[in-house]
């Protein structure tokens, strides 16, 4: 293999960004998230040992590699040219705004005039019939929201794998259900609760918790929780 290759010919053991996509972004060390900005090494030196020695020359510390200016990427270090020093400084500036950014504040979900409150700006008004969850963490704070259909005057079709495939893979310890009737009429249809059985039958085997199941109406909701339906 020649050193200088570029990293998509690398063999797969040796790919930062084959790796970052198998093991996750932890596993790979600073020289490698470098390597994967470089690209591509120079002669007798892959992207890898670049990275390294760029890190080495700024005493692996990367405040102070932070510091670094483009220019000085490109004077140092032989095939390192604007575009790739661009890369590099937008890579260590996006990093130091990141420390010096607010945490988001995410809603915690402690009632069905929480959930209601927080899907009735989304719902309000709506022509058509649209189903939408609430994915949670083990708080009961919001990690995301996500349509799972849209339908007519007075159906959605909803299927349940969507529903718990949303919840795995945001990785949710509990969902909140709801969709709106046009209509303005909050009773729960028997499709209503024959689809929050089986949410609520598929989650349980998978440890995720169904919190409710809201229907919103004009100014008003319907609560499968606060009925006791579930």
């Amino acid at each position: 293999m020649s050193s200088h290759q570029p990293i998509t010919s690398w063999a797969s053991d040796d790919k930062p960004r084959e790796k970052m996509l198998l093991k996750g972004r932890q596993s790979l060390s600073d020289s490698e998230l470098l390597a994967i900005l470089i690209g591509s090494g120079i002669v007798g030196m892959s992207a890898v040992d670049l990275g390294k020695k760029i890190l080495n020359d700024y005493n692996n510390n990367l405040n102070e590699l932070g510091k670094a200016e483009i220019k000085d990427f490109i004077k140092k270090y032989k095939g390192i040219g604007n575009a790739k020093a661009i890369q590099i400084v937008a890579a260590l500036e996006l990093g130091r705004r990141r420390q010096n950014a607010v945490p988001l504040e995410r809603v915690a979900i402690k009632s069905s005039k929480d959930a209601y409150n927080y899907l009735y700006p989304f719902m309000a008004d709506l022509p058509h019939e649209e189903f939408w969850i609430l994915l949670c963490n083990h708080s009961n704070k919001i990690i995301d929201k996500q349509v799972i259909g849209r339908g007519g005057l007075a159906s959605v079709v909803v299927d349940t794998k969507f529903i718990i495939r949303h919840a795995l893979d945001h990785l949710a310890s509990a969902i909140i259900l709801c969709h709106n009737h046009p209509s303005g009429n909050l009773n729960p249809s028997k499709e209503d609760i024959q689809l929050t059985n089986r949410v609520k039958e598929a989650a349980h085997l998978l440890d995720i918790r169904v919190l409710d199941h809201i229907i919103i109406g004009d100014m008003k909701y319907y609560s499968f929780a606060d009925e006791g339906m579930l």
